[in-house]
């Protein structure tokens, strides 16, 4: 084996060119973990898939996922990425899949017109935060926040969440030395708007070589945690919401979400988005260093 099949697609935009890239890889069932960051690191998105053989028979493929830092159990673009882009090479018909990744068994819905919708897993959320830390590290002031308080949530991978005024989105930038002395890798900026059921996001994640992410589906799914925490959607059902992200870095995507909360917290969320093909190819196999 000397070279791999991949594919390049767009997710969470129905357009090509928008999004967030992302790299699916096939055929990586004898590659060391090495040998998978170092060509997460070749292709340099934020992400890249490697699409395994289960090892339960509850999943129907095992994905292990890389940024160009190293691997993370779950990612969201990825996971809505590769079922669609698996899907549309047949490995399976339309209809409900379970990937097997870093975060357990995680169901996901494909539909035939390249739209995928994923549960995450079990919802976590922390303690209220300081806010001058985080506004801080994203160069921002302290009549940038709009509240409630920051704090981390997650559905299988977490994140600090710190709520701004509209017009201080833009203007975020991060200092990663900054971001990690408030005890952060990663930080999600927004602004929430109440009418529009509309979060205006950036994630910054610079220790895992990503210093601003286009789309990021697990972010989105925690935000619906943060949400019914901070009071800001209701506590008890299933709700939905979207997030609006990219179009700082010229790749506007689109996410749309739902959380289902019971006594005044989230207990699952989901997030959605389009699948857009542009690209295929091989890619060479890197040397294994044991």
């Amino acid at each position: 084996m000397t070279t791999l099949r991949y594919e390049v697609v767009d997710v969470f935009t129905d357009r090509p060119f928008t999004g967030n890239p992302l790299a699916v890889v096939y055929g990586a069932e004898e590659l060391a973990g090495s040998q998978m960051h170092a060509i997460a690191r070749e292709f340099n998105l934020s992400e890249t898939i490697f699409v395994l053989p289960p090892t339960t028979a509850a999943a129907t493929y095992r994905a292990r996922i890389f940024t160009p830092g190293g691997e993370i159990p779950f990612a969201g673009h990825p996971s809505v990425g590769a079922a669609v882009t698996l899907q549309r090479a047949g490995r399976f018909p339309v209809g409900a899949v379970v990937q097997e990744c870093g975060a357990g068994l995680l169901p996901i819905v494909v539909q035939s017109t390249g739209l995928a919708t994923l549960t995450g897993g079990t919802p976590t959320i922390g303690p209220e935060l300081d806010p001058g830390p985080l506004l801080a590290a994203v160069g921002l002031g302290p009549d940038d926040f709009a509240g409630p308080a920051p704090r981390v949530a997650g559905c299988g991978l977490e994140f600090p969440y710190l709520s701004v005024v509209p017009a201080a989105v833009a203007r975020a930038t991060c200092d990663a030395a900054a971001l990690r002395s408030a005890g952060f890798d990663d930080v999600e900026v927004f602004a929430w708007d109440g009418d529009a059921v509309t979060a205006h996001a950036r994630m910054f994640a610079p220790a895992m070589g990503v210093p601003e992410d286009p789309a990021t589906g697990s972010a989105a799914l925690g935000l619906g945690v943060w949400l019914v925490a901070s009071g800001l959607l209701p506590g008890d059902g299933t709700f939905g919401y979207r997030v609006l992200q990219g179009a700082e870095i010229h790749r506007p995507s689109t996410l749309d979400c739902t959380v289902t909360a019971a006594a005044g917290a989230a207990v699952s969320a989901t997030v959605s988005g389009h699948v857009v093909p542009v690209a295929a190819g091989e890619i060479a196999v890197p040397p294994f260093v044991g």
